[in-house]
């Protein structure tokens, strides 16, 4: 299928073939008839793509100060990587969409085979969105007047923030295609409305829906104008819907209120508020947040739990089936709002001619003679030829296609000269993208293509932490080696699992296969550097691991122990293979506490060790960016090892065996490169699947001993299994 995609280097737009996304559970899969270009806000996304870094800097500032920091304790060359990989991503465009829907998961049972609905899927002939986000669309609403639905629900939240009541007087800045429909929205409330716009034609449409509506590019002053409106009361509400970098439409808005008047913003605006503005009349100013309760809510988005009525009126859905309605009883004209009808196969043309034509609204419409099981069918693409051969070059598969595989994954195997050929991701887009920039033959969203493919040596797993021990057990019983992201597992049953399908399986040469989980610090140059100086210790040592890991919000999913694992499993088991690799013994005993906290994220693991040293990892969630990530110092012998950031080591007592320089190296390279040439066969496992269980076993420990106080022997988790 093809699918409208912008570069966020270049700015360019294109439409590019990506296979059919897959269905979860709460999804539905929708073949698009038509889609709506919103000009204003494409247009600002377009431009800022559009923009040079300097220009993209000055419209981000907060981003530039997180860049700023990371360059501080993380180094130049490090951040650089990290920002020309974002720049590297090719993005969706769109947000309305109108289809029919031919397939649903198993559990998005509000929907069935057939429906005409809408959604917020972008430009797509095929989409998939999670069933809170779609609405069936009325017997009379034609696909095209549909397709502004979720553009109009945006001005709806607006409203209802606005709490307007019949008669009151409301002013409407920004005469775009949301604060046109805002403007018939107020009307069917019984508002009286005063817009303004710098367009004459934006203003004359405003005019035809029942609004007094004026020409700012003729220097008219709003107040002035406003204070005539209402007769010198003031205006009871302004809705803010423009867009503009001028902090004077903010001042304007609060002078022409009345005491005790509303203020909400949809648009973006310049926001240095001036204090007497809004305290000499008590003003009351929102922010409206997208199309309304939901956003950006986890559960509600993705997981399809909706809210009790009783408690939430309007959500996101119910604010898309409140504005359908208002389709279907004519009380909102979107016709006037179509400035162009374009065939979807022109779609990049119509972008490229938003920054010359003065459009409000452009639809895309779909061809839909091919029938939907064909579309269903086209699960997998080809997007390049191979410029790597089997023979020379071990051929993975991978599945995921996430931040974390686009920017070190991916590079990682393309440097240590694997052949990738297949991507799979569950949308197809992100597979797509990252499959061109790495020269990866196809991109599927069907994981079985990569189980079932006999030149795929092995599976390569960057998906959510829930997904690994599954992912692990399909690939090791379809005979092939396996590379997964921690964690190897979030529960012991999965972790049960993968055992058992590691020992009764066998790879493609017929012996024990190659399992090998992504603890890269192992590889690390410092690493070695501490290992060498640590080699000829003769007592045991004690390590001390602090990880300045950051806060992550409680509704994030790393924190959810179900799908995450929570941070200690999730993350943790980073922090407590590295002890482990430093000390080169087994894991015996498990002590943890942690602040109390749902999360889990304040937290102080003890480790005791089969030699006789002992390991401390700080895993603290609650500290300053400004400090450096991971720090690790090593007692033994009467000498300390200092491991900063992975960065350089110091040694006080120690003759340092090698030099490493002051660039941050995690050891990712190395790791991928490792994994490659075992894969040839060239040496054994980089990581015994001895540890690899003891260190899983051990993050369930960690949690283990903080819910109940006590100190876990692994032995005894070994007995219960």
């Amino acid at each position: 299928m093809k699918q409208v995609l912008q570069d966020l280097r270049s700015g360019s737009i294109v439409l590019e073939d990506v296979p059919v996304p897959s269905a979860g559970p709460n999804d539905v899969i929708i073949r698009t008839h038509c889609s709506l270009i919103s000009a204003g806000t494409e247009r600002m996304v377009n431009s800022f793509a559009n923009a040079s870094y300097l220009q993209k800097a000055r419209q981000q500032p907060d981003r530039v100060r997180e860049v700023l920091q990371k360059a501080r304790t993380d180094g130049m060359a490090t951040t650089v990587e990290a920002v020309q990989n974002k720049l590297d991503e090719r993005v969706a465009l769109g947000y309305c969409n109108a289809g029919e829907v031919i397939a649903v998961g198993a559990e998005a049972s509000r929907f069935a085979v057939g429906d005409r609905v809408i959604s917020n899927g972008p430009h797509a002939q095929v989409v998939r969105v999670s069933q809170n986000l779609v609405a069936k669309i009325p017997d009379g609403v034609h696909y095209e007047h549909a397709s502004y639905t979720v553009a109009a629900a945006i001005g709806l939240q607006g409203v209802r923030l606005i709490q307007p009541t019949l008669g009151e007087r409301v002013a409407v800045f920004g005469l775009g295609l949301v604060g046109l429909l805002a403007v018939q929205v107020l009307r069917a409330n019984g508002c009286r409305v005063i817009g303004f716009d710098f367009a004459a034609d934006r203003v004359e449409i405003a005019r035809t829906f029942g609004a007094e509506a004026h020409d700012l590019s003729s220097g008219l002053d709003p107040v002035a104008a406003a204070n005539v409106f209402t007769g010198n009361v003031g205006i009871d509400a302004v809705l803010v819907t423009a867009s503009t970098s001028s902090n004077e439409l903010m001042h304007q808005a609060a002078e022409m209120s009345r005491q005790r008047g509303r203020i909400v913003l949809t648009g973006v605006v310049g926001l240095d508020l001036k204090r007497n503005d809004f305290y000499e009349k008590e003003l009351e100013f929102s922010v409206s947040c997208s199309y309304g309760p939901g956003r950006y809510d986890s559960s509600y988005e993705q997981d399809g739990i909706d809210y009790p009525i009783g408690y939430v009126r309007w959500t996101e859905q119910r604010n898309f089936e409140a504005v359908l309605d208002l389709l279907a009883d004519r009380a909102l004209d979107v016709a006037p709002l179509t400035t162009r009808v374009v065939p979807f196969s022109e779609a990049a043309e119509a972008y490229q001619a938003l920054g010359e034509a003065n459009d409000i609204g452009i639809v895309l419409k779909y061809e839909v003679d091919t029938p939907p099981a064909e579309f269903l069918a086209e699960r997998t693409v080809r997007i390049v030829e191979s410029s790597k051969s089997g023979s020379l070059s071990a051929t993975v598969g991978v599945i995921g296609a996430g931040a974390f595989a686009n920017g070190v994954l991916l590079p990682g195997l393309s440097a240590a000269n694997a052949r990738i050929k297949s991507i799979s991701s569950s949308g197809g887009t992100s597979g797509s993208a990252a499959a061109r920039r790495f020269d990866i033959e196809t991109s599927t969203t069907d994981n079985g293509v990569l189980f079932g493919d006999p030149e795929i040596d092995a599976v390569v797993i960057s998906t959510r932490h829930d997904t690994h021990a599954r992912l692990v057990v399909a690939a090791l019983e379809a005979d092939k080696d396996v590379f997964v992201e921690k964690p190897l597992a979030i529960d012991q049953e999965g972790l049960d699992r993968v055992i058992v399908a590691f020992e009764s399986a066998t790879n493609r040469r017929g012996q024990s296969p190659l399992l090998m989980v992504g603890f890269n610090r192992r590889f690390a140059p410092t690493t070695q550097q501490l290992r060498d100086s640590l080699a000829s210790r003769s007592g045991p040592a004690a390590v001390t691991f602090m990880g300045n890991t950051g806060a992550i919000p409680a509704s994030h999913w790393t924190q959810d122990p179900a799908i995450g694992g929570g941070r200690i499993v999730g993350e943790g088991c980073h922090y407590i293979d590295y002890v482990m690799h430093l000390v080169g013994s087994p894991i015996v005993a498990v002590s943890a506490i942690a602040a109390p906290s749902e999360t889990l994220d304040i937290a102080s693991i003890s480790l005791s060790f089969e030699d006789g040293s002992i390991g401390t990892v700080q895993y603290l969630a609650n500290g300053s960016k400004a400090l450096a990530k991971e720090r690790c110092e090593v007692f033994f012998d009467g000498r300390v090892l200092q491991l900063d950031n992975f960065r350089s080591v110091k040694g006080h007592g120690v003759k340092m065996t090698r030099k490493v320089g002051e660039r941050q190296r995690k050891g990712h390279p190395e790791q991928f490169a490792a994994f490659v040439a075992a894969l040839r066969g060239d040496r054994h496992s980089p990581i015994p699947f001895s540890e690899l269980v003891n260190v899983t076993e051990a993050s369930f420990a960690a949690v283990r001993s903080v819910e109940t106080g006590q100190t876990i022997n692994l032995d005894s988790i070994a007995t219960e299994t």
